[in-house]
């Protein structure tokens, strides 16, 4: 009966000690650059970005008088890229053409 019981015990310790891995694929895109933009305009800003040949899409707002750091998502690292910022109101946009998304970008608005 000992010997039954230690052969049990044994087998289950052995079941419940398993190794589990997790490895997560890497590729351009999944490590997504930054943009910290630094907006000293009266108003808020939203920045957009516009990969060659896509299309514009935001990828935050900045308080005015305020620095924020924001990710860009879906574009590979090294790829360049229009910048644009547009007043909360509309009135006026900054841009700036051709700018490579390595690690984090600074942009000063105005």
């Amino acid at each position: 009966m000992k010997k039954l019981l230690l052969v049990v015990a044994l087998v289950a310790s052995q079941a419940c000690s398993r190794k589990v891995v997790v490895t997560t694929p890497t590729s351009p895109a999944a490590t997504p650059s930054s943009v910290k933009v630094t907006n000293t305009a009266s108003q808020a800003v939203t920045v957009y970005v516009t990969p060659p040949g896509g299309t514009e899409f935001p990828i935050g707002t900045v308080p005015s008088n305020t620095t924020a750091v924001m990710a860009v998502n879906g574009v590979a690292a090294g790829t360049a890229v229009r910048l644009r910022a547009a007043l909360a109101d509309g009135s006026r946009s900054y841009s700036r053409d051709a700018v490579p998304l390595t690690g984090v970008v600074d942009w000063k608005v105005p």
